[in-house]
C-alpha cells in the first residue's frame, strides 16, 4: 500500500539533495556494517509517513486548509524522537530526511529514543501569531493518537519555537485531561523546561571541538584554534562566545547580511552584543574587515564551522575553502560531493549526526526530568551532557582507526549498527 506523502509528487533531487545524502550514507554504513539484508530493507524505510489535513480558521473569517506530516522513521531503541518544520515550501523528503538524521544522532549519542520530524506547509513570518497557533494545535490534535511522551516527542528544531513546544504541549494536555509535559523537549523553564536547551547544541559543538582540535593538533602560538562561524544566531552566537571563553580566537562570523573577518581575532562578545540591540553584522564598524557570507566561508582558519544551512560547503566552492578542519554546526552543511572532495585533500570533517548531538542530549534529559519530576542543576546537565558527547566522539574515533574511514563514515557505523542490533534483538511481529 502506498504511503500518503503531503504533496501528490515529488521533484527529481540532485546528488547534492539532502535526502539523498543522508541514505547514501546509510547506504555506505550498512554495506560496511555487514548488516543482514532483511535489516537493511526495513532500515532504509520509515516505519510510519502520517499525512494531516489542517483546517485553519484564517484572521479574516475564511478557512485555510493547510498540508501536514508527521514522518517515525524508527522505534528500535525507544520512543519517537524529533522537530517540528514549519516551512512555506515543505518537501516531503526534507522531513524523511530529518526524521532519519535523528534516528542515527540518538543511537550515536546513546539516546534511547528512534527518529521522527515533522512538517507543516506554512509561512510562519507571513501569519498572525493566532494564526500559526490555531495551526499548530489543530496539526496536533490531527496526530494525537500517534503521539505522546511513550510514542513520539516533539522537539524544536529553531531557536524561537520555545511557544511553539508551549502550544503543543498544552494541546496534548488537554485531551488527555492532565499536564503532559514529557510530550515535547525545549519547552519555556517555567512550563518544565531544563537547563541549558537554549545553547545546548553550541555546548555539544564546543566538546566535540575542543577534542577535536586536540586529536588533529590545531592551535596557535597566541592562543587556541582559529575558528570561522557561519551563523550568529543561537547556534553560531552561542558557539562563538563560548569558544571565546575557551581562549580560542573566533576570527570570523555571519549572519543573514553578511560576515566580518579579522585574522587575529574578534570581540564576539561585543558584537553579539550590538547585533542584539537591533543591528545587523553587515551594519557594525569597527576594525575588521566586511565580506560577503560566501567569502568568509574560504577564509583561512584552522577550523570551519558552518552552523547556518544545508550544502553551504558543496561543489561550488570547496575547492577554495582553505581550513584545517570543517565541523558540521548545521545538518548536511557539507554536500557528498563537497565532502568526498575535502576527503582527498585530507581535510577532516566531523558529521553534523556527532556534532549537532547537544540538542538531542539535553532534549533526552528534559524528558527524563518530566517524567521522574526531576529539576537537575545547571552543573548536573552540563556534567552529564560532557559525558554522553565526549563518549560517542571516542566511539567513532576507535571505529574511524579500526576500520581506516572517515569520521563521517565512522558515526553512520556506529549508528547504524546500534538500531540494527535492537531491532534484530527486538525481532519481527506478525
Amino acid at each position: 500500500m502506498e504511503l500518503p506523502q503531503v504533496s501528490s509528487s515529488t521533484p527529481p533531487l540532485d546528488a547534492e539533495h539532502p535526502f539523498q545524502t543522508m541514505m547514501a550514507l546509510f547506504d555506505e554504513a550498512a554495506s560496511l556494517a555487514s548488516i543482514d539484508p532483511a535489516e537493511f530493507r526495513i532500515l532504509r524505510q520509515p516505519d510510519r509517513e502520517i499525512s494531516v489535513s489542517v483546517p485553519v480558521l484564517g484572521d479574516n473569517g475564511a478557512v485555510e486548509v493547510l498540508e501536514g506530516l508527521r514522518v517515525q522513521h524508527n522505534a528500535g531503541l525507544g520512543p519517537y524522537c524529533g522537530p517540528l518544520r514549519l516551512d512555506p515550501d515543505l518537501k516531503p523528503d526534507d522531513v524523511r530526511a530529518l526524521a532519519g538524521w535523528m534516528t542515527w544522532k540518538c543511537a550515536l549519542l546513546g539516546v534511547p529514543f528512534g527518529g521522527a520530524a515533522g512538517g507543516l506547509r506554512i509561512d510562519r513570518d507571513k501569519v498572525s501569531p493566532g494564526f500559526l497557533e490555531r495551526a499548530v494545535r489543530r496539526y496536533i490534535a490531527n496526530l494525537h493518537d500517534v503521539i505522546g511522551p511513550d510514542r513520539d516527542v516533539f522537539t524544536p528544531e529553531k531557536a524561537r519555537d520555545e511557544h511553539v513546544m508551549a502550544w503543543i504541549m498544552d494541546t496534548v494536555s488537554m485531551h488527555q485531561r492532565h499536564t503532559t509535559n514529557a510530550v515535547v523537549t525545549g519547552k519555556p523553564a517555567v512550563l518544565g523546561g531544563t537547563h541549558h536547551h537554549g545553547d545546548a547544541t553550541a555546548q555539544g559543538l564546543r566538546i566535540v571541538l575542543q577534542r577535536a582540535a586536540k586529536r588533529f593538533g590545531l592551535g596557535h602560538e597566541r592562543g587556541g584554534p582559529s575558528v570561522i562561524i557561519q551563523g550568529a544566531g543561537m547556534v553560531g552566537g552561542n558557539l562563538a562566545r563560548i569558544l571565546q571563553d575557551c581562549d580560542w580566537r573566533v576570527v570570523g562570523i555571519a549572519d543573514v547580511s553578511g560576515g566580518i573577518y579579522h585574522p587575529h581575532g574578534l570581540d564576539v562578545k561585543k558584537l553579539l552584543a550590538s547585533r542584539r540591540h537591533g543591528g545587523s553584522l553587515s551594519e557594525l564598524k569597527g576594525d575588521f574587515e566586511h565580506v560577503s557570507d560566501s567569502e568568509l566561508l574560504l577564509r583561512p582558519c584552522d577550523v570551519l564551522v558552518p552552523c547556518a544551512v544545508p550544502n553551504a560547503i558543496s561543489s561550488r566552492n570547496v575547492d577554495k575553502v582553505t581550513t584545517r578542519l570543517v565541523v558540521e554546526g548545521a545538518h548536511s552543511a557539507v554536500s557528498a560531493v563537497a565532502d568526498r572532495k575535502l576527503r582527498e585533500r585530507g581535510v577532516p570533517v566531523v558529521p553534523d549526526i556527532l556534532a549537532r548531538g547537544g540538542d538531542t542530549v539535553v532534549g533526552y534529559f528534559e524528558w527524563v526530568q518530566n517524567r521522574m519530576g526531576y529539576g537537575w542543576q545547571q552543573g548536573d546537565v552540563q556534567r552529564r551532557l560532557e559525558r554522553f558527547v565526549g563518549d560517542a566522539w571516542d566511539r567513532v574515533v576507535e571505529e574511524h582507526e579500526r576500520r581506516s574511514v572517515p569520521l563521517r563514515t565512522a558515526a553512520h557505523i556506529v549508528a547504524v549498527t546500534r538500531v540494527a542490533g535492537a531491532d534484530r534483538l527486538r525481532g519481527l511481529y506478525a
